[in-house]
């Protein structure tokens, strides 16, 4: 059975880099599971880090909707970063769609596929497939919603798709009119994907104390600072991006939203980015202890990196010159 490595845990704590060291040791490429990051020209909030000069490679595919290519990060290409406008609606049946392109375009040429993000769901759907969303698309939909209690609406639409549930402020989430539109148009274009990608699954969790996690945090909250992230909204702003659009609604940039409108200090901006990045957290934290098949490593443990690698040979066995091919 073909094979999939998965490389899972909370923002900040280092997927990307550890998806590309083990890229390089078992002749990967890394697919990218960040809802953020699908987004185009939003580079420095959602933390791309994308090398100066990146050209971005475009795979001839089947969904012209979508712009599905890749950049070499390290030399390793990293895929779905850059699909879609920031004025439009991504979710994560779209993503399962390119990413199953992907996969397969991958193995096609003897590669390992390297799933590497923080966005549980889109992890989760791509081993276990959507199924049943709890909902049918139909005329009735809207009556059916408008009997639910504004709980009951906000769960259903943390089930369905939890990264734009987390996007939404707190008078947006406690509006029931608002969450019964966010809903149809999700549940309009969720399509009921039963199947699952079949194959053999490595799933490798990243982890550490709080603390650390909370201080890795800040630290590229600054960093971000640093390089230009007000900048980078400014410019966004400048193309008549609103803030109600799916990509700026999001973590890193509606938390300025004040800071622009309304003149609110930037400490206060800050303090309160890093508090939802930390919540952020947290909940992704929640999310991947349901998962009892996820293979924990400590960064903060002593030669995790060796004891990942020991444990993905086992798995997948050493590196064959197919698989050392250039592209």
């Amino acid at each position: 059975m073909r094979k999939i490595l998965v490389v899972s845990g909370p923002t900040a704590i280092g997927k990307t880099s550890a998806g590309i060291f083990l890229a390089k040791k078992f002749g990967g490429e890394i697919i990218s599971a960040d809802s953020r990051q699908v987004y185009k020209e939003l580079n420095i909030g959602t933390g791309k880090d994308l090398p100066k000069n990146s050209k971005f490679l475009i795979l001839n595919s089947k969904f012209p909707k979508f712009d599905i290519g890749y950049y070499k990060i390290k030399e390793i290409p990293v895929w779905l970063l850059d699909i879609v406008s920031p004025k439009r609606q991504f979710n994560v049946a779209d993503w399962l769609d390119c990413a199953d392109l992907v996969i397969k375009d991958i193995w096609q040429r003897g590669k390992l596929p390297i799933i590497a993000g923080g966005t549980g769901f889109y992890i989760r759907s791509l081993i276990n497939g959507i199924g049943s969303l709890g909902v049918s698309v139909d005329k009735k939909l809207r009556k059916k919603l408008e009997k639910l209690s504004v709980k009951e609406l906000q769960n259903k639409l943390r089930n369905v798709a939890p990264d734009v549930f987390m996007g939404l402020n707190k008078s947006d989430r406690n509006n029931p009119r608002r969450l019964v539109r966010k809903i149809e148009i999700l549940m309009s274009k969720i399509k009921k994907r039963r199947k699952k990608i079949t194959a053999d699954y490595l799933v490798v969790g990243l982890r550490a104390d709080n603390k650390i996690i909370y201080r890795r945090i800040d630290q590229r909250v600054e960093e971000r600072l640093e390089t230009g992230l007000i900048n980078e909204i400014k410019s966004l702003l400048g193309k008549k991006m609103s803030w109600t659009d799916p990509g700026m609604n999001t973590l890193a940039y509606k938390e300025f939203q004040p800071y622009f409108e309304e003149g609110q200090s930037l400490d206060d901006i800050v303090r309160r980015w890093r508090f939802d990045e930390h919540n952020y957290a947290r909940r992704q934290l929640t999310w991947f202890k349901k998962n009892q098949k996820i293979n924990w490593f400590d960064i903060t443990a002593k030669n995790w990196q060796a004891k990942m690698v020991k444990l993905v040979v086992k798995w997948y066995g050493e590196r064959n010159d197919s698989q050392g091919s250039k592209n």
